[in-house]
């Protein structure tokens, strides 16, 4: 978003000195004061330490927005607080974007805690001067469902990154054989755990490759992951390879077959999107904005409720031949091109910035 808009809008963005699921610090950047990353683009890095109403407000101040972008729901520094925030430094043009965490499936994670959160918000309107953006109509509705059917929402779909990759690279795919790889959070939202039961259900005719990319967001649950992993058959291998770095993720792609993703839902799935880019077919779930994957014959979007659907695709790519491969990965490349390239999106944008 701030790299489409960067002519037209100059961003100043708060945030943590730490990436996601993480404990070091940057050695970057400069915690407790502005980083100009570009001319326009400004960022305020908070240590732990320092993480409190205080600064926030300070930071919040020196910017003098005249729109607050607020990401996420249920953070009290970074969701909550800038709410009173806003008001306090005089801006009343508020946008909080719910990330997809208002969805059924999200809200399920911690759920008593989330129904509990969700109930004094709306007993004390917390939100009841504030835009919502969504990024497609079933996210729209999501939140009308759980706010008010009053509330403003506005839909405009996550835009791509300005320049993804380096084109669609070609590898050879042997009937019999698929490699998969897996990006995202180790979490129950994910679904890591049940892409994991799949593989245990593969019969020995094909040799199955899965790599595994991404923060352990739960430990406990991955710990499960791995006591599965362990029972797998000998002819699927399954590696763990962490976190990865952003500009890692095409080159990353570019390696395997397909992507392995049964998430519980999305608002919009940056890492699919990606591995389009990278000439990657999908299997994800039909949790997810991009749906009829297989008419378009780019991937598979199938129901959680039928694991053996899972199975029949994973099946189907390891014994499609080479050539068919090959068209396959070539129109998921032109489907992802299509859509980074879509002018509508970013007058969408305009029209959430417009008050």
């Amino acid at each position: 978003m701030i790299e489409h808009l960067r002519d037209e809008y100059d961003f100043w963005v708060i945030t943590r000195d730490t990436d996601y699921c993480e404990t070091e610090p940057y050695t970057t950047v400069s915690a407790g004061s502005w980083n100009r990353l570009s001319t326009h683009l400004q960022v305020y890095y908070i240590a732990a330490p320092e993480l409190k109403f205080s600064v926030l407000k300070k930071a919040a101040a020196e910017a003098r927005p005249d729109i607050i972008f607020i990401n996420g729901i249920y953070s009290l520094y970074f969701s909550v607080l800038p709410l009173r925030i806003a008001k306090l430094i005089g801006c009343n043009q508020v946008i909080v974007s719910s990330r997809g965490m208002l969805a059924p499936s999200a809200i399920q994670v911690k759920g008593g805690k989330k129904r509990w959160f969700l109930r004094i918000i709306k007993l004390i309107g917390l939100y009841s001067e504030v835009r919502f953006h969504a990024t497609n109509s079933a996210e729209k509705e999501h939140i009308l469902q759980v706010l008010d059917q009053e509330q403003e929402v506005m839909i405009a779909p996550n835009l791509a990154k300005t320049s993804i990759g380096n084109g669609l690279s070609e590898k050879l795919k042997r009937r019999g054989e698929l490699n998969l790889v897996s990006i995202g959070r180790i979490s129950p939202e994910k679904n890591t755990l049940f892409a994991l039961q799949l593989l245990k259900h593969l019969k020995p005719a094909i040799n199955l490759k899965l790599d595994i990319f991404g923060p352990v967001y739960d430990e406990a649950y991955w710990q499960e992951c791995q006591f599965l992993i362990k029972q797998l058959p000998e002819q699927i291998s399954v590696t763990y390879h962490g976190s990865i770095e952003n500009n890692m993720v095409h080159t990353t792609l570019q390696k395997y077959h397909a992507l392995l993703l049964p998430t519980k839902g999305e608002n919009f799935g940056h890492v699919i999107l990606e591995s389009f880019a990278a000439g990657l077919p999908v299997i994800i779930s039909d949790q997810t904005p991009w749906r009829y994957l297989r008419d378009k014959g780019i991937g598979y979007d199938l129901p959680l409720s039928a694991p053996e659907s899972f199975i029949n695709a994973i099946y189907e790519l390891a014994e499609m031949p080479d050539e068919q491969y090959q068209k396959m990965a070539q129109a998921a490349f032109a489907n992802a091109q299509e859509f980074i390239t879509d002018p509508t999106i970013l007058e969408q944008y305009r029209a959430l910035f417009r008050f």
